[in-house]
């Protein structure tokens, strides 16, 4: 038997469609009228920002622009690559203008970039001398400086669908000349495409690879089993650097403010299996607790404490247990958010209007010049009185009719609420 040999170039690349009709998904973008194929078509091309996750297309969209529009095609990856690199491609660009000839500069995870080396980009791109294409994953709001947004069309490409994924797998299977030559069986296609987290590269990676560790057992199998030991992991879309870390994290924290413990586990889930540091994880449950859950269950706070010192010392995989419980605890606790909310009405008032002096009967007074010139003079100690309270003035004169804790009606607040207009009984509103 002949021996077989592999392929040196990725069954991604292989394959990677060179027109428009090959392409899967984005049809907003290249489908019959849309912006891109138009684009295309007119050969009206101008600079662009692809955005979108992993393996959604953004490079060989790029590839083929260059292909359909006769451009001198450039690419280069922002991690490896610097200013140096994009004078060179600019010079290269100086030349081909003189015959006529477009340059585009395709430049892979663009967010990567400074903003030194972003700057470099502006005048070419602006005088048309090369046309820049961007690939990135991340917001480019956040991470592409204004100006080069600014000479640039930004389109957002979406996940692949099931269907994709479906069409491109079919596409190795009866065009790749490694693949096809053999008789493979994919018993478990939506395992495979739930593997790859929807990112096409992945996908036939991980296909592949399964093909590759069949290869001496025909007709070839591949089982879910097989899969599974290929991958050991799903391919989970978390850059705990990037917009994502901060989507998930966002869409934990509303979920729990929302008392809906399932989203919570859920999101919860999503950052561990990422790889997201648990100890962030629990900072953020303690601000939660206060922010969102406060007087109406104050053990909410206790707990989120004791989660993350538990955390600290218990590290992975045994802290999803006990961040867990803490989620789960505070997502099913009643809300309040007065005391946030105070406090943030309290700032205000220090940072916008005067500073008034402090009330004289509320100084302290540990010499007796102080006390001789008024310092806590008047003031009534509240355990002297009934119920340990007495009513009084603790604010500045200029302001003393100023509320910012307002309790709610929830759990335990609405016992502080009821306590506190029963002591403040026609000086206070409750």
């Amino acid at each position: 038997m002949a021996k077989i040999i592999i392929p040196s170039v990725p069954l991604a690349e292989r394959i990677r469609p060179k027109t428009l009709e090959e392409f899967q998904g984005q049809s907003s973008l290249v489908g019959k009228t849309k912006p891109l194929r138009l684009m295309i078509e007119n050969d009206t091309l101008s600079s662009m920002i692809l955005w979108g996750p992993p393996g959604s297309g953004k490079t060989t969209l790029a590839k083929i622009i260059a292909e359909q529009t006769n451009a001198d095609f450039h690419q280069i990856n922002a991690v490896s690559s610097g200013v140096k690199d994009i004078r060179s491609i600019i010079e290269i660009a100086k030349q081909n203008k003189n015959f006529n000839k477009k340059t585009i500069l395709f430049i892979d995870e663009i967010h990567r970039f400074n903003k030194a080396q972003q700057d470099a980009l502006l005048n070419s791109v602006e005088t048309g001398l090369i046309t820049l294409i961007g690939a990135t994953t991340e917001n480019p709001s956040f991470e592409v400086i204004p100006a080069l947004r600014s000479r640039a069309r930004i389109y957002v490409l979406e996940e692949l669908s099931k269907d994709n994924l479906e069409a491109i797998i079919q596409s190795a299977l009866e065009k790749d000349e490694f693949i096809s030559q053999f008789d493979i069986n994919l018993e478990d296609r939506e395992f495979l495409i739930y593997l790859s987290g929807g990112d096409a590269r992945a996908l036939l990676n991980i296909f592949e690879a399964a093909v590759i560790h069949e290869i001496n057992n025909p007709p070839i199998v591949i089982t879910k089993k097989i899969l599974e030991e290929i991958v050991q992991k799903k391919n989970i879309i978390y850059d705990k650097g990037g917009e994502e870390h901060y989507n998930v994290i966002s869409a934990f924290i509303k979920s729990v403010r929302g008392s809906d413990p399932d989203a919570a586990l859920y999101w919860l889930a999503r950052m561990l299996e990422g790889g997201e540091d648990p100890i962030f994880i629990a900072r953020r449950l303690v601000v939660l607790a206060a922010e969102d859950i406060g007087n109406a269950s104050p053990n909410g706070l206790v707990l989120a404490e004791a989660a993350f010192e538990a955390v600290n010392k218990i590290g992975m995989p045994e802290a999803r247990i006990i961040l867990a419980q803490c989620a789960a605890y505070l997502a099913s606790s009643p809300k309040s958010n007065a005391a946030y909310i105070g406090i943030v009405k309290a700032i205000s008032e220090i940072r916008n209007k005067p500073l008034y002096p402090v009330p004289l009967h509320l100084r302290n007074a540990p010499t007796k010049l102080m006390k001789d010139i008024g310092y806590g003079k008047a003031y009534k100690y509240p355990h002297d009185y009934d119920n340990n309270f007495v009513a009084e003035d603790y604010l500045p004169e200029e302001i003393k009719n100023l509320q910012f804790y307002l309790p709610g009606e929830n759990g335990q607040e609405k016992n502080l609420k009821e306590r506190l207009k029963v002591l403040w009984k026609g000086r206070k509103k409750y």
